[in-house]
């Protein structure tokens, strides 16, 4: 198994796609074989000095402690990561958007990690989207928009539910209505009262979740109720002189109002009742 690179840098930076390509060689995504990082370091573009969000430490830090508190089960690994990983790498959603940040992350401060936790087979490697991909199939993005849709406010609980299971990450991750604050606090519900346990049958309520959403205006019928961006804002300015985030305990996220119950058990009823008659591969109709 690889390490980190020799030449760590010490600050975040961004990567473009038609960069990164020379640096994914068939012997890293084998896990044979990791850059110098030397070379790497001449293709980037810096981000703004004066910004801690940007240090590499404490990033390198956490998957470090990932990878040793988790080598026996490493899917477990998500469940601890994408919280605090939100909570360190603080972001606007319009940063978190830019691919070039996560390849970057992957590829010049923890490949180690990616190979770490995606190499299932070394004779099938790891898929080159884990380096360079869609935010939903991406080692870190995947994370920290994972957390970022899934918390509630400043709660991260919900997030740990969320990436405890991988099919909701893989199958639910992609769907736009999950930027419905409700309907991810009611499927997080769902999966936390076992109503909804199997990938079959998470995929099976996605599908009838966004077919009923061609007739039912989500928002209409559970509200969300608003949302301050300052609390945001401060957040994330909070992020110069922030400390590290704790081990043993979850970090608090943004200090935004909660999802509204009301909108969260009505959605977690509705979606019940659409699972009952969900096209779930495999399910007796009978049951």
């Amino acid at each position: 198994m690889i390490t980190q690179p020799h030449h760590m840098p010490e600050r975040l930076a961004l990567l473009s796609n038609s960069a990164a390509d020379p640096f994914l060689t068939e012997g890293l995504l084998r896990g044979d074989e990791v850059h110098s990082g030397i070379d790497l370091a001449k293709v980037v573009e810096p981000l703004p000095e004066d910004d801690a969000r940007w240090s590499v430490e404490p990033i390198r830090s956490l998957v470090d402690d990932a990878m040793f508190a988790f080598d026996e089960e490493r899917t477990r690994a998500d469940a601890w990561l994408a919280p605090r990983l939100h909570a360190t790498l603080r972001l606007m959603r319009q940063e978190a958007a830019d691919r070039r940040l996560w390849n970057h992350l992957a590829l010049a401060v923890a490949p180690d990690y990616v190979v770490w936790r995606h190499l299932a087979e070394p004779s099938r490697g790891v898929a080159a989207a884990r380096f360079q991909g869609p935010a939903d199939r991406q080692c870190f993005s995947r994370l920290w928009w994972a957390a970022e849709l899934f918390r509630d406010g400043p709660d991260y609980q919900p997030v740990e539910v969320a990436c405890g299971n991988q099919d909701l990450i893989h199958t639910v991750l992609r769907k736009d209505l999950i930027d419905h604050r409700p309907t991810a606090q009611a499927l997080v519900r769902l999966l936390k009262n076992g109503k909804v346990t199997t990938g079959r049958e998470i995929n099976g309520l996605s599908v009838a979740i966004n077919a009923a959403g061609a007739t039912v205006i989500y928002d209409a019928f559970a509200p969300d109720g608003s949302r301050d961006p300052a609390c945001l804002r401060d957040w994330i300015e909070e992020a110069q002189t922030a400390p590290p985030v704790s081990r043993h305990v979850l970090p608090d996220g943004p200090d935004e109002d909660p999802v509204p119950e009301e909108s969260v058990t009505a959605l977690t009823d509705y979606f019940t009742e659409l699972f009952e008659t969900a096209p779930v591969r495999g399910r007796n109709k009978e049951d």
